[in-house]
């Protein structure tokens, strides 16, 4: 039994805008046609009239970040901005099921204590939904341990330990569980795993949806892609993969997953 129970009113959507995407209007729909609804905001680093006319056009608050843009400034703007316990980060170029707060809520008010929700996920690829490639299968395989064990430390450190299977635009986070915690300037492409990875030591539970509530849109404009593009994501990688393994594992490890980043290149 829970000993919590949020509501629609204790959650908040935290749209980061970047530039002039033409896919944020598409993410902001998606969030409209929650069969639950919830609040909604806007933040940027890059304030441009097409953000402002989206904002303004479906009457949402518009919240400017005076630091230079970044993905890690991004995100902690706009989770200091939540003024929610439950906050979910929309990426601009991804697209929410329906369902997604409404099983959102219903998955947190189940743990006993949560530390933050995620949910799996399809792929957006040339307008064309993916619910399975191998990256996707890979990712539902390291997943086992913390959906049998979400209660268990050892179980989410070990879903964590052989890669980043949680897609970060998926997960909703706990303001309560996030004191204290920021996403590092140091990362371009595994801040979000960090982060997962000081969650994990927390004492709760990850509310791991098996469901697909939302699509991740990959494409050659994505800072996931760009950052494959320079080889930056294996040099985190491997620092990351040091958190769990010594240093002759964790080179094998993070060769072996780099692999796997070919599924974010478009062809």
């Amino acid at each position: 039994m829970s000993n919590t129970r949020f509501s629609a009113e204790d959650h908040t959507w935290l749209v980061c805008a970047y530039q002039s995407s033409s896919y944020l209007e598409s993410c902001v729909q998606s969030l409209l046609s929650q069969t639950v609804k919830s609040r909604i905001q806007i933040s940027t680093a890059t304030p441009n009239e097409h953000i402002r006319q989206i904002a303004d056009k479906y009457g949402l608050k518009l919240i400017i970040n005076p630091d230079k843009p970044g993905i890690g400034s991004d995100w902690n703007f706009a989770l200091a901005h939540g003024e929610t316990e439950l906050m979910t980060i929309a990426h601009q170029d991804d697209i929410y099921e329906p369902d997604y707060t409404e099983n959102m809520l219903r998955r947190m008010n189940r743990c006993r204590e949560p530390i933050m929700y995620f949910s799996d996920y399809a792929e957006l690829r040339n307008g064309k939904k993916v619910t399975t490639n191998k990256l996707l299968r890979i990712k539902r395989i390291l997943l086992i341990p913390v959906r049998l064990f979400p209660g268990w430390r050892w179980a989410r450190r070990l879903s964590l330990a052989f890669g980043d299977p949680i897609c970060c635009p998926s997960v909703t986070y706990r303001k309560t569980m996030m004191e204290g915690l920021t996403f590092t300037d140091r990362f371009s492409g595994a801040l979000d795993w960090e982060m997962m990875e000081k969650l994990s030591r927390k004492k709760g539970q990850f509310a791991f949806d098996p469901g697909i509530r939302m699509c991740h849109r990959i494409h050659t404009e994505s800072a996931t892609t760009e950052i494959i593009g320079d080889h930056t994501r294996t040099r985190e990688d491997y620092e990351m993969m040091r958190k769990f393994w010594p240093e002759a594992i964790a080179k094998r490890l993070s060769k072996a997953y780099s692999a796997s980043e070919k599924s974010n290149k478009m062809e």
